[in-house]
């Protein structure tokens, strides 16, 4: 006997006291079944505020690459012909590129936003325990910068 006084038991070749949180595991039938609500199985994610976030971050921070690419390339084409920039410029200035552009915005308001919030979790002692409070708050002032920003936007693009 071990100095707690628990009698050793062998488990799988190894020397256990059967007291100890194996043996209590081992002995206690283990329900696999999740609690409360059945839950998808196979993925880490199941729609959280935690795995929207993530998702969004990832789709607006590529969307905002694939812009600053395509920016630099036209730009470049004013060394190449002013003619040519000329005329993509003037593709720019249809309706659907305006509303390409209130997309635009809307990637780089929340990109922006949700990146503060990740600052926030990532710096603030507090900021794990309230991380889907900090999203619900990048989403609302993502609505209230969006609703400033796309009706005055859209008068110019339309002639309004």
């Amino acid at each position: 006997m071990p100095r707690g006084g628990a009698p050793i038991t062998s488990q799988g070749g190894l020397l256990v006291p059967e007291n100890s949180a194996g043996a209590l595991a081992e002995a206690q039938p283990v329900d696999h079944k999740p609690q409360g609500k059945n839950k998808p199985g196979g993925t880490l994610y199941r729609g959280s505020a935690g795995m929207w976030s993530w998702v969004l971050h990832r789709i607006t921070g590529v969307s905002i690459f694939f812009f600053l690419l395509v920016h630099i390339l036209d730009t470049a084409l004013l060394r190449l012909s002013p003619e040519a920039y000329n005329a993509v410029i003037g593709t720019y200035q249809t309706p659907i590129m305006g509303i390409g552009e209130v997309g635009l915005v809307g990637a780089i308001g929340f990109h922006a936003l949700n990146g503060l919030r990740i600052i926030l979790i990532d710096f603030w002692s507090v900021g794990t325990r309230h991380h889907k409070l900090l999203f619900w708050i990048v989403i609302a002032l993502w609505v209230v910068l969006m609703l400033g920003f796309t009706p005055r936007h859209l008068m110019n693009v339309f002639g309004g």
